[in-house]
């Protein structure tokens, strides 16, 4: 039995470590949205740690956030806050859709965790963002009036950082978990012999 737990936790860790590293890859490849602000680009990365919390628990899901970041620092372009909020809600995101496939394990209860972590996601990227992260990198990179500008840019009619966080980034954030859900119900149950170790 001893035997078979070790194995077992060699797998979880090798296969943590495997998608963390996919994950930092694809975090590198970002991607501008030009009806954006130019310091939030779209990346994939969220993807790995959906299929990990899927395949392992949302704890791993967790850590493959955590690790991601951690490594992506070393490039960071934002002051280590673009960072900040990528862990933060990544955490809740695959917490949310780990947490309600662990507890009925079928493609349905995936696709409703994933949709439910998508819409949280959003949803609360309007509160980190304007209590925690904004005021932050206000402070270290860029302060709110430029910040304003920036969404103002695009729509002149923003009033306010979080106008701006309701009418931009909440919808962002809700369509990059939807993608990174559509992907996973493509691609889990080919890959999930090799996330589990079952052949």
């Amino acid at each position: 039995m001893s035997n078979v737990n070790t194995k077992s936790n060699v797998r979880t860790v090798a296969v943590t470590g495997m998608l963390s590293a996919v994950a930092v890859v694809l975090m590198y490849l970002e991607i501008p949205i030009p009806i954006m602000p130019g310091f939030i680009k779209f990346d994939f990365s969220d993807l790995p740690a959906l299929l990990g919390a899927y395949a392992l628990g949302p704890a791993a899901g967790i850590i493959i956030c955590l690790i991601k970041n951690i490594v992506h620092l070393a490039a960071s372009q934002s002051m280590l806050v673009g960072e900040l909020s990528n862990f933060i809600l990544g955490t809740v995101f695959v917490a949310i859709a780990g947490c309600v496939y662990k507890k009925k394990k079928s493609k349905h209860s995936a696709l409703i965790g994933g949709i439910c972590g998508a819409v949280v996601m959003g949803l609360f990227s309007i509160v980190s963002n304007y209590f925690v992260v904004y005021p932050v990198y206000y402070k270290l990179a860029m302060p709110e009036t430029v910040i304003l500008s920036l969404y103002q840019a695009i729509a002149p009619s923003m009033k306010s950082v979080l106008q701006c966080l309701i009418c931009f980034n909440m919808p962002f954030t809700i369509i990059k978990g939807f993608i990174s859900v559509g992907i996973s119900m493509l691609i889990y149950k080919p890959l999930s012999p090799l996330l589990k170790g079952k052949h």
